[in-house]
């Protein structure tokens, strides 16, 4: 599925479809809070691409065709030791789209096949829900197969349940690291002949940037299992570099988060 989004995608759509497809494809195992773990490594992964991708708490409910329904997350979750008993996505500001690359955990999804859901959203323009990019309670619908996904905001509150809880902290620098790998196999994918003209066609500068640094350079994978590239470092000797290390024009944006 990957690989076809790398061909058929729109400049548009490319880095937002192909990193979810990619990290379902090489994700290894079924981490406790697979949703959380997910989120974390994407929101670093597209970041480091110019991406903005905030982490959203959801409730879901999933109803089949004869009307069953099933609902899974909360708008009040919880934790069970190191266990978050909620469901969580992604929002991209500037592309109005939700990702919930992890959707396939849930048998009835993943019985119909097709990968993580990427979806538009309307995003809030109010201040008055405490600065969230979605109204909490605001509901957003999808079709999957005979299947309809509706998604229901959680507010504020059960965003930090997540990012202020010990167990999420403590497992920073692991997203960042995996984030990074990701988006170095992203960025190898987009650079490809029969990819690389759409690719400088997206509406990020820093990939684009990024892609022409990089251009055809050979990358590899060091002893921390880090992806560098060997391109030339400040003082213009060629290094092996990994892909926050990698000079860029001053004029780049920073890679996300910005905090």
């Amino acid at each position: 599925m990957a690989a076809r989004m790398l061909q058929n995608a729109k400049p548009d759509q490319l880095v937002e479809l192909v990193l979810p497809y990619l990290w379902a494809a090489i994700a290894d195992g079924n981490p406790s809070n697979i949703c959380v773990d997910a989120c974390q490594t994407l929101r670093n992964a597209y970041g480091q691409l110019g991406v903005r991708a905030e982490l959203q708490p959801v409730n879901l409910v999933i109803q089949d065709r004869n009307g069953n329904r099933v609902r899974y997350g909360s708008l009040q979750p919880t934790w069970t030791g190191t266990s978050w008993n909620g469901h969580c996505l992604l929002v991209l500001p500037d592309a109005e789209r939700i990702v919930d690359a992890t959707v396939e955990q849930f048998d009835k999804v993943r019985e119909v096949g097709m990968g993580p859901l990427v979806g538009k959203a309307v995003l809030s323009t109010s201040s008055a829900n405490g600065g969230g990019l979605m109204e909490p309670d605001a509901q957003v619908v999808f079709k999957r197969g005979d299947l309809v996904l509706t998604y229901t905001i959680a507010g504020p509150e059960a965003l930090a349940s997540i990012l202020e809880h010990p167990e999420v902290t403590a497992h920073a620098d692991d997203h960042r690291h995996s984030g990074m790998k990701l988006a170095s196999l992203t960025l190898d994918a987009l650079r490809s002949e029969d990819v690389r003209g759409r690719a400088m066609q997206t509406p990020y500068p820093r990939l684009r940037a990024l892609l022409r640094t990089v251009g055809d350079a050979p990358y590899e994978a060091d002893e921390a299992q880090d992806i560098r590239f060997r391109v030339p470092d400040e003082d213009g000797r060629e290094r092996w570099l990994r892909l926050d290390e990698i000079p860029l024009p001053p004029t780049t944006p920073a890679a996300w988060p910005r905090s």
